[in-house]
């Protein structure tokens, strides 16, 4: 059976659900990646299962239960698939707005339960604490909670996605505590996580692995992308873009490595998947889809495998990245 607990002993691949979600705000704002079509979606899921993909990741927030929902009716005849989910966001299923961060305990038990309705599952494989720059303290009663409902065995398993090294540390006694979700990719390489996941040995499930769509293939220079998505919307917290484009410095970037990625046939999606295998072991990489086209290209990077050793310190010796500053609580 799949599961989120194991380090993966050859590539894995997982995919991520924030895109089928639909769309959602805060504050306002589009955080979510526009209107979806739920055949597609589900279409798309099942080119996933030919594939032998078993994990799947999503969240609460993602449209507001919507992508969850969609998951389950995907997978209701899929028990041995993996599922992953998020909590910790308050939502309104109604509005599609997002209501705020939440620790009481007993609220992320019944969102929990409201998760395993939409999801048609008695157990969630995998849940992870949304709250990417909480301070430690701040989490531990949704933590005590996570650890009950683990002891319980309505959840597999329980990590935080978040990118802050010292949170992490913070948990990893606790039984269950298994996996960290953090952003990770080509242009962003996590110099701070990446060691200290390896050396408490947690699963390293890679959110934005392609950059939001930056090492994706698909967009360049001239591509714009409305505010009624996240890319379009500038939310504050992601500097791939701005003003509706990707920024010049990315643009950059990308061109500098596109040649390696793309080597031994690859797409620039598969190679970006590629260097991340070859980043580290722990990895399982969890892009966001949209099409059954997408998902053949993202899957595509199986049968490929990781970057080689020499590739990857050919991609270092040309690419020059701005400093990454170790992640801090807020």
């Amino acid at each position: 059976m799949a599961d989120f607990v194991h380090i993966p002993t050859r590539p894995t691949l997982g995919l991520g659900c924030w895109a089928i979600g639909g769309p959602f705000f805060m504050d306002g704002r589009a955080v979510g990646w526009g209107e979806v079509d739920d055949a597609t979606s589900m279409a798309a899921i099942a080119t996933a299962l030919d594939h032998g993909i078993c994990h799947f990741d999503t969240a609460q927030a993602y449209g507001c239960g919507h992508s969850e929902a969609v998951l389950g009716q995907a997978l209701k005849s899929h028990p041995d698939v993996a599922i992953a989910t998020k909590i910790g966001l308050g939502i309104d299923t109604k509005t599609k707005e997002l209501q705020g961060q939440i620790s009481d305990p007993e609220t992320i038990r019944h969102s929990i339960d409201a998760s395993r309705k939409r999801l048609a599952r008695d157990r969630i494989d995998l849940v992870l604490h949304h709250v990417n720059e909480w301070p430690a303290e701040k989490v531990k009663p949704a933590f005590d909670m996570l650890a009950t409902l683990y002891q319980d065995g309505i959840i597999g398993a329980y990590g935080w996605s978040t990118d802050v090294p010292q949170s992490v540390a913070a948990y990893v006694d606790y039984p269950g505590f298994t996996a960290v979700e953090h952003a990770m990719n080509v242009l962003k390489p996590a110099p701070h996580m990446v060691p200290m996941v390896e050396k408490l040995n947690l699963l390293s499930l890679i959110r934005s692995p392609l950059a939001m769509g930056v090492l994706g293939g698909r967009y360049d220079a001239t591509t714009r992308f409305s505010n009624d998505e996240i890319r379009g919307s500038n939310p504050g917290w992601q500097d791939y873009f701005k003003d509706g484009k990707i920024t010049d410095a990315y643009l950059a970037q990308l061109n500098a490595t596109r040649e390696i990625l793309t080597s031994d046939g690859r797409s620039l999606a598969q190679g970006a998947i590629a260097w991340l295998w070859a980043r580290t072991a722990n990895a399982m990489p969890i892009p966001g889809f949209r099409t059954p086209d997408q998902v053949n290209d993202l899957c595509g990077a199986l049968e490929h495998g990781p970057l080689t050793s020499a590739q990857m310190d050919e991609i270092e010796t040309i690419l020059s990245r701005p400093a990454e500053p170790e992640p801090q609580p807020q």
